[in-house]
C-alpha cells in the first residue's frame, strides 16, 4: 500500500483548442477521431501529472458523443483522476465547445480513461492514493467502483454463452438477428 496521497485537485488538467475545418469529418462536423487523439492526450498528462510516472493508456471505457462540434468552436477539455488502483488511474474528462462569437457554451462529450504508471524500465508502477474532498469526487469514486464491478462482470458473462442464451435470441422478437449455425 502507497503511504503517499495526493488530492484530486492535484490532477487537474485543462486544454483549449480552436476547431479548424482540416479537423472535420465528411459531414463538416468535428471528426471523432480527432477529438479521441485530444481525449487520450489530456489523460495522459492528467495521469503523468497525477503519478509523477510515464503512463499508458490502458482502456477507454466510455466515450459519449453527446453534441457535434463545430469548426471555429473553442473546445475545453478538463480532466481529473476520478479513481485509483495499485498502478492504474481512472481520468474522467468533460469536453465543452464555446461558440467563441456568442459565447454559448456546450457540453459535447464525457469520457473516462484508465491509464497505467509505468516505471522507467516499463514496470507498473504504484500510484500516489487519492484524497476526496468534496462530494463531487466522492461521487466520481464510487461512480468509478459501480463501474470497474460491470466491467468485471461483462469479462464473466463473455465466457459463458449457452444453448439456452441462443434459444432465448431465437425465440424473442427483441433482436434483429438471424442465426444460421453451420
Amino acid at each position: 500500500m502507497n503511504t503517499i496521497f495526493k488530492t484530486v485537485s492535484s490532477s487537474h488538467i485543462s486544454i483549449s483548442q480552436l476547431m479548424l475545418p482540416s479537423h472535420t469529418n465528411f459531414s463538416g462536423k468535428i471528426h471523432g477521431g480527432f477529438i479521441l487523439s485530444l481525449l487520450d492526450q489530456i489523460a495522459f498528462a492528467c495521469a503523468s501529472k497525477f503519478s509523477g510516472n510515464y503512463c499508458v493508456t490502458a482502456s477507454v471505457d466510455t466515450v459519449n458523443f453527446l453534441k457535434p462540434i463545430e469548426v471555429g468552436e473553442l473546445v475545453t477539455m478538463k480532466a481529473s483522476v476520478n479513481y485509483v488502483g495499485k498502478s492504474s488511474m481512472i481520468i474522467g474528462i468533460r469536453v465543452e465547445a464555446e461558440n467563441i462569437q456568442t459565447g454559448v457554451v456546450k457540453h459535447c462529450n464525457s469520457s473516462y480513461f484508465t491509464m497505467v504508471s509505468k516505471d522507467k524500465e516499463g514496470n507498473n508502477s504504484l500510484v500516489p492514493g487519492l484524497i476526496l474532498k468534496t462530494l463531487k469526487e466522492v461521487s466520481r469514486y464510487e461512480n468509478s467502483v459501480r463501474q470497474l464491478a460491470l466491467k468485471k462482470e461483462r469479462e464473466y458473462q463473455k465466457g459463458i454463452a449457452t444453448f439456452a442464451t441462443i434459444e432465448s435470441i431465437l425465440s424473442s422478437n427483441h433482436y434483429n438477428v438471424k442465426v444460421e449455425l453451420e
